[in-house]
């Protein structure tokens, strides 16, 4: 007889404890990298619908809608991620709660049409409070599970419910005249949530670990912008193709390898030293992750602008792109190289691409010529790290 493979069933709960966090070989799980797809549906639909009120010339508001969504989508999978990093025990519990989360995430993205064209929040905060639901009842299992964090989690919980029945009730009652003042607040008082909680006892998160976790969702937005700008491209081909159109799929493509290069040019892991750094390392990613998206919109308001099919200006259309484009670089360059100080040598040429990139939207060709700056960029990348040597890469 052939011995067969024991086969051990995983376990319905575990006791839930902070895990170690100097554990060693810690990689992100296959259950987030499916967690990380699932948002990623929403941040396509809130950046397809940035692409068409850009096209339609309603800039301001649709800017702001962009923004406001994107706080809930980046918030809702920084919180579950930071709390993964600490107490993830891939029991049957945690695994059904996670997928709470995720349907949470989908459900959100079903009400990214509403909010954008009709400030109508209500879907939009209920797929919040799904997703609050899932977390919370993980942090009550560590709450019970790890008594060194206890206080801790029962801040986090009273603060994230709080924030959320908050959403619900500007989402549901609240007067559509009071709903920007009442957004305002909501975004304040979530942002003052972890760091309150985690005065009582800082919880165990994984710095390696949380790095490959933010890596991980940069390449999936990327991935996204380099999707739907594909798209708006090869609509735009259908018809009469000019050279114009051929320029702009070259330089948006270029642009977005930039923006993988750069980030992933240094390691971060090592500085998330204390809490404070950590919270705005954290919290700063908000603005790379948003900026990513919104470039894959720029390129295709560029495309529909070649096309005839947006109504704004060549130089608006140029705004579009280099905007996100100059805010990727400076925060990236501000989180993530900076810190680095003599190790980083071309660290100034971030912001000053950046700024070179915006002053080429009144040029007529602003993705082409982002997509030349880019080049330089990473150019001047593969130099200054041949003269100091090989660097760890960011996970």
């Amino acid at each position: 007889m052939t011995d067969r493979p024991v086969i051990v069933g995983r376990p319905w709960r575990r006791r839930m404890q902070a895990r170690d966090p100097a554990e060693r070989h810690r990689v992100a799980s296959s259950l987030e990298l499916f967690f990380d797809l699932c948002f990623v549906v929403a941040v396509g639909a809130d950046a397809a619908r940035l692409e068409h009120s850009l096209a339609e010339g309603h800039v301001l508001g649709g800017v702001v809608a962009f923004l406001v969504i994107f706080a809930a989508i980046n918030w809702s999978w920084l919180n579950y991620a930071w709390f993964a990093s600490a107490y993830d025990t891939d029991d049957t519990f945690f695994r059904l709660a996670t997928m709470v989360v995720m349907a949470g995430a989908l459900v959100l993205s079903a009400g990214v049409p509403r909010a954008f064209d009709h400030q109508d929040l209500r879907v939009l905060a209920a797929g919040y409070a799904i997703m609050r639901l899932g977390l919370e009842s993980q942090r009550l299992r560590a709450a019970g599970g790890d008594p060194s964090h206890r206080t801790t989690m029962l801040r986090f919980v009273t603060g994230e419910g709080a924030c959320a029945i908050f959403w619900l009730v500007i989402a549901f009652t609240a007067p559509k005249d009071w709903q920007p003042w009442l957004i305002v607040a909501g975004i304040v008082a979530e942002l003052l949530v972890p760091p309150w909680a985690e005065a009582a006892g800082r919880t165990t998160w994984h710095p390696h670990h949380i790095t490959e976790r933010y890596g991980l969702l940069t390449i999936i937005v990327l991935g996204e912008t380099v999707l739907s700008s594909t798209y708006a491209v090869r609509d735009a081909l259908s018809g009469d193709a000019s050279f114009h159109l051929y320029t702009i799929a070259a330089g948006g493509l270029i642009t977005v390898f930039g923006m993988w290069w750069v980030y992933f040019s240094m390691s971060s892991a090592g500085l998330l030293t204390n809490l404070r750094k950590a919270i705005a390392w954290g919290y700063g990613h908000y603005v790379i992750y948003a900026s990513g998206a919104a470039v894959g919109a720029g390129i295709a308001v560029n495309a529909a602008h070649v096309t005839h099919e947006a109504h704004i200006s060549s130089t608006t259309a140029g705004l579009a792109l280099t905007i996100p484009v100059f805010c990727y670089l400076l925060v990236v360059w501000w989180l993530l190289v900076r810190p680095h100080g003599a190790d980083a040598p071309y660290a100034w040429g971030m912001p000053l691409i950046g700024v070179l990139a915006v002053a080429s939207s009144w040029t007529g060709n602003a993705v082409a010529l982002t997509g030349v700056l880019m080049a330089l960029l990473i150019l001047l990348s593969i130099w200054a790290h041949g003269t100091k040597g090989p660097q760890p890469s960011t996970s």
